[in-house]
């Protein structure tokens, strides 16, 4: 019994560490967002149109996980820890995707091997918040995972 006690305490704790790291990508990301909108007219910006499916799917999908993150933290609240791998999940996925999308921006050198593991960190996260999928926030998340795989597997070089 203790040991189970030890395991859910661990995991809260583990989601309280993910909020700390999604309020930085979540600020992290406005700023971004703020800055390619303030650039949007300036004919420096190197992906163009090329990636730009790719990036709105991997924006959408961290837009999604902030929601999913979110109702994790307020079941963790009221004492729930049956999230607390799902938190750990999208936490994971929204911290890939942002630094994804910012590659995708950049026709990155390295977009071809974010794109193989993109497909596999959206595949794990979607998985995970199928479980959950009685949540809609979840259930939009998993939805989200599933358009960026789909975006990674339409890209080509």
């Amino acid at each position: 019994m203790q040991e189970n006690i030890s395991e859910e305490r661990r995991k809260m704790l583990i989601g309280a560490g993910a909020l700390g790291a999604t309020a930085l990508a979540a600020s992290t990301l406005g700023t971004t967002a703020a800055m390619a909108e303030g650039m949007a007219g300036h004919h420096h910006h190197a992906a163009g149109g090329k990636h730009q499916e790719l990036a709105k799917s991997l924006h959408h999908c961290v837009a999604t996980a902030e929601a999913c993150i979110d109702h994790c933290l307020d079941s963790f609240k009221s004492g729930d820890t049956t999230l607390a791998d799902c938190a750990i999940s999208v936490q994971e996925t929204m911290a890939f995707c942002t630094a994804h999308a910012k590659l995708a921006s950049y026709n990155s050198k390295y977009l071809k091997a974010m794109i193989d593991l993109g497909i596999q960190v959206c595949g794990d996260c979607e998985k995970e918040c199928r479980k959950h999928e009685k949540h809609a926030s979840c259930k939009a998340c998993a939805d989200a995972c599933a358009t960026c795989i789909k975006a990674c597997k339409a890209y080509t070089v």
